[in-house]
């Protein structure tokens, strides 16, 4: 398991594996090796009999996952978009078998809120902020966002924070339904971690099939709106003001 770049994982005694994003250096921004390992990560994982929950989370203190690194989102085209690169990626943790908690720590934007949102829960720091500014660099969401988010926080407030951009904190996070907990920063993984250690000290067969029935109940519809999403983001790929603005946010992040 220790094969990988961009990740790190680690299996506890209790069979709680803990899923690093391992870019800290960039707040691990998610980036196509990533997209790769995780993959490979979730089919290695899946019929493992000593694992019964997974645990995201970001290596370091700034982010848990920053969002899809913006210069790979640069020169990313219309075929890339109809790729669905991260929507195939998030879909697979959606579809996970096994309890997924997303343990967000600092920043979870863009493509790592809507990761965070295809895990079964999420555990929140106190100091995080979360948001989908897509939008600010001439693109939308379109990883998940445009139909999870409304199931978790409710169509109007979904539109709000996509259509402004806007960044929330931890406690808004909460009230609005984003996020399952919020705990102190230094908490994060090891709140994570005992509600993992509560969910798997049930029946396993019982909650892989209740994760099943919940799961059918709200996917009605998903495919199409996975269609419409990545159709969108193709035509947006490929528009002029998506390439002026994320070169104006590459420039302005080289000056800090």
């Amino acid at each position: 398991m220790n094969e990988y770049q961009t990740i790190k994982i680690d299996v506890d005694g209790d069979g709680i594996a803990v899923c690093r994003f391992n870019r800290p250096s960039v707040h691990n921004a998610l980036n196509e090796e990533m997209v790769d390992e995780l993959h490979t990560f979730l089919r290695h994982t899946a019929g493992r009999d000593d694992v019964s929950a997974v645990v995201f989370t970001g290596e370091g203190e700034k982010a848990f996952l920053a969002g899809v690194d913006i210069r790979e989102l640069l020169v990313r085209t219309a075929a890339d978009a109809l790729r669905r690169i991260n929507t195939t990626l998030f879909r697979a943790v959606e579809q996970f078998p096994l309890p997924t908690i997303a343990a967000i720590r600092g920043y979870a934007l863009g493509g790592g809120l809507e990761f965070s949102m295809a895990c079964d829960l999420r555990v929140c720091g106190e100091g995080s902020k979360l948001g989908q500014p897509e939008v600010s660099l001439g693109i939308i969401p379109a990883a998940g966002a445009t139909y999870r988010l409304p199931r978790l926080v409710g169509l109007g407030r979904a539109k709000e924070l996509i259509f402004t951009g806007r960044i929330i904190d931890a406690a808004e996070a909460l009230a609005t339904g984003l996020v399952n907990r919020v705990v102190p920063d230094g908490q994060v993984l090891d709140a994570a971690l005992e509600l993992a250690r509560t969910i798997t000290g049930n029946g396993r067969l019982a909650v892989r099939l209740a994760k099943v029935s919940l799961d059918s109940a709200a996917d009605t519809g998903v495919d199409a709106a996975m269609a419409l999403e990545s159709a969108s983001q193709a035509v947006l790929f490929d528009d002029d003001e998506k390439k002026k603005r994320m070169t104006e946010f590459l420039e302005k992040n080289k000056k800090r």
